[in-house]
């Protein structure tokens, strides 16, 4: 998930301890309450990042640390009410200076309409550093080259001794795209975007009417197209 470990494991208080986490758009990787993997940003790329989007108006920054996600105090109350939806974790802050934490990713809100241009304007500018990804309505996340989903799913399957052919995925962003082409079944949601739906092998149905639950029925009955 791009979302927040803390966050993750709120949603499963009784078994958290039991499964495994890709958190942090593969940023951080738990199983079964212990670390297997973390992405660490250098605190100069750190100041580089943050000194550059602080020229950028337009979007609002949340810094995803291992201890917390940190963002301004200055910000107004309607995006701070956003944030605390996907933060369980979240600190308000003056400014993003001398933050003693380990970085992995950005959070950045801005308009819609404003993805596109930012997106490749965050390329052009610090995509040496991070790379800008497209995860849903109204943000963009920065993640560390080659710390994605995929690499944080490569680390449990490490782990576990697991083929790429025994792996089933679901995705409808851009943060999904390097998951999608790694795993043996994996699968673009109904609303997924051109470019999500290019990197699966399969459609999944809507996640408003169980498209998830509906394929994972199929995994278990050995259905089409688990029964090769």
């Amino acid at each position: 998930s791009g979302n927040q470990y803390y966050q993750l494991i709120s949603f499963f208080p009784e078994i958290a301890n039991e499964i495994a986490f890709v958190a942090e758009n593969g940023g951080w990787v738990v199983s079964e309450g212990k670390d297997v993997f973390n992405g660490e940003l250098s605190k100069d790329a750190f100041t580089t990042v943050v000194e550059h989007l602080l020229t950028r108006p337009e979007v609002e920054i949340i810094a995803c640390g291992k201890n917390s996600a940190y963002t301004l105090k200055k910000y107004d109350e309607a995006m701070k009410t956003v944030a605390e939806m996907y933060y369980h974790r979240l600190e308000y802050v003056d400014n993003f200076d001398n933050l003693e934490d380990i970085f992995f990713k950005f959070g950045l809100n801005l308009s819609d309409e404003l993805i596109p241009q930012v997106q490749k304007a965050l390329h052009e500018a610090i995509g040496d550093i991070m790379v800008p990804v497209h995860t849903g309505n109204g943000s963009i996340d920065l993640i560390i080259p080659g710390v994605h989903k995929a690499n944080g799913l490569r680390q449990l399957q490490k782990l576990w001794g697991i083929d790429d052919s025994e792996v089933v995925v679901f995705g409808d962003g851009g943060n999904d795209i390097e998951m999608l082409r790694q795993a043996g079944f994996s699968f673009a949601m109904e609303n997924a975007g051109s470019a999500v739906v290019a990197a699966a092998k399969y459609r999944a149905g809507s996640n408003n009417r169980e498209g998830v639950l509906d394929v994972i029925d199929k995994v278990l009955k050995h259905e089409a197209p688990f029964n090769q």
